[in-house]
């Protein structure tokens, strides 16, 4: 059976990279993009570039009365759906683009579900709400990030798009290794970002244990004292999370299910804590 390359960074000891992984080359973290999102959107409220309470038509040409607030977006109560329409199967968020997005806002009210208010996880709204801070902010989500979260913590190998040498992907068959999903469009605040395992680490301790930037943002899950996020695209998963008694683990993968990359999160920080 191959061994799955995997990188595991936690308080309790060295940095672990097995099967071809390592702690300083990039690596698609999907969705943990969305708590950094999260983090620029409660940037700018704190200096009043936004309102949480914005309503999505303040800075997106949506229609009025969706109901639709920024916070609504961060905590996934939007009720818009996980997914944008029509993604494709292969490399489903290639024609998802500022185009199609500005397009679909333009009819968000026919998008809404019927169980807007209630929790539902959404892709598509992460994206809507990218965009927003991207208006709002007047510079591209990339600058924003930098500006509100990478260079106030210091870290800095967090990008959009990493130099193909330095880049770390999941082996596919006969060694080649396995094309990424196109992520760098619309997408990308919602899961497009790559990063070290290492700047995720620092990222993790930066936000959730120092909290150098103040409270986590809406964006992070909570369960009990365990402030976490995970990410998955086709072939990574990462698991990142913190307790409030200062113990951390990232845990990345590059294959394999990413239920196990959970597990495994959950398991080093059982472990710590014994």
């Amino acid at each position: 059976m191959r061994r799955i390359p995997t990188c595991v960074l936690s308080d309790a000891g060295p940095p672990e990279a097995t099967a071809g992984h390592a702690v300083d080359r990039c690596v698609e973290i999907g969705s943990v993009t969305k708590a950094l999102t999260a983090t620029v959107l409660s940037a700018m409220a704190d200096d009043g570039t936004v309102g949480l309470e914005d309503p999505v038509e303040r800075w997106l040409p949506a229609p009025p009365g969706t109901g639709i607030t920024l916070l609504n977006l961060a905590q996934h109560t939007s009720g818009l759906p996980r997914l944008p329409p029509r993604v494709g199967r292969r490399d489903p968020y290639a024609a998802f683009d500022q185009a199609e997005l500005l397009r679909l806002v333009r009819s968000l009210d026919t998008v809404v579900q019927p169980r807007q208010g209630e929790e539902e996880y959404s892709n598509f709204g992460y994206a809507v709400l990218g965009a927003a801070l991207a208006v709002a902010g007047g510079a591209a989500y990339e600058e924003l990030l930098r500006t509100y979260v990478l260079d106030p913590l210091g870290v800095t190998e967090v990008t959009v798009h990493p130099p193909l040498e330095q880049r770390l992907l999941a082996p596919g068959l006969l060694g080649f290794r396995r094309r990424p999903w196109t992520m760098d469009g619309a997408i990308l605040p919602a899961g497009g970002l790559w990063a070290t395992p290492r700047a995720v680490a620092d990222l993790i301790v930066g936000l959730l244990v120092e909290r150098r930037l103040g409270e986590p943002a809406p964006g992070w899950q909570t369960t009990g004292p365990l402030w976490w996020h995970n990410g998955a695209t086709r072939d990574a998963s990462v698991f990142a999370g913190a307790m409030e008694d200062g113990r951390w683990v990232v845990v990345h993968r590059l294959g394999g299910a990413p239920e196990e990359t959970d597990r495994a999160g959950i398991q080093a920080l059982e472990r710590s804590a014994a």
